[in-house]
């Protein structure tokens, strides 16, 4: 499996579309968003955690694009014929898509401590990366779903619409408190809110919030139970 493992992050490092699309899009929608009106330390380190759980997010939901790929070559077939179990397979996808959320990450981390001067201490940054790397395990399973489920463009299209409509309405692009009252606590049921609440806590210096890890690990639940029903479903019509 760790063959595997290795494997896939190769494939998915050396895509150009997803290091533009995940990791250089985050970095200059962040610098983008904070530099255009007043100097706003406050709000440049939380824009920093939003942008950088939106890359995450991006990328979790990326892997389930390779997964889309893999099944039109028949390569999911090929993996069935060796020793490998179907619960290895899953588990190194899913590991792929954790690995690879890291560069993400830290690329926007890297923005907001290099060029808008955010300042935290050194256990601060590290739990900030940390907290967000753990968090965006859902959403990598919700691609995989995805990406077992559906054909390569439409994995795709419904990616990248669960990808920006999660990201709007858990606050990872603007603050909540912008939002009318309805949609705000809408927004509090969501897993992108949640999870950006992991990288937030810590910023701020506080723990997790206990509403927002029994939350985010609901939305675990479900998004796994997603991604094992559609494999499944795949080895009947693959």
């Amino acid at each position: 499996m760790l063959d595997y493992l290795r494997l896939e992050v190769r494939r998915t490092l050396r895509d150009a579309g997803f290091v533009i699309g995940g990791i250089a899009m985050p970095v200059l929608m962040y610098l983008l968003f904070t530099n255009l009106g007043a100097d706003d330390g406050s709000w440049k380190t939380g824009a920093m955690v939003g942008m950088a759980g939106y890359g995450a997010v991006g990328c979790a939901l990326n892997t389930g694009g390779g997964v889309a790929e893999d099944r039109a070559i028949g390569w999911l077939r090929q993996l069935r014929v060796t020793p490998m179990t179907p619960r290895q397979v899953v588990v190194g996808r899913t590991l792929t898509g954790s690995v690879t959320v890291l560069p993400a990450i830290l690329a926007v981390l890297a923005a907001g401590g290099l060029v808008n001067g955010v300042r935290l201490a050194a256990w601060q940054w590290a739990a900030v990366a940390g907290l967000l790397w753990l968090g965006s395990l859902p959403f990598t399973l919700l691609g995989l779903g995805n990406g077992y489920r559906l054909t390569g463009q439409t994995t795709g299209v419904t990616n990248m619409a669960c990808n920006l409509g999660l990201a709007v309405l858990g606050g990872l692009w603007f603050p909540v408190t912008l939002f009318p009252h309805w949609l705000r606590a809408l927004s509090a049921y969501t897993p992108t809110y949640r999870f950006a609440q992991l990288g937030t806590s810590a910023a701020e210096g506080r723990a997790p919030a206990l509403g927002a890890i029994t939350v985010l690990t609901l939305w675990l639940l479900a998004f796994g139970s997603y991604a094992v029903l559609s494999y499944r479903r795949s080895g009947r019509t693959a």
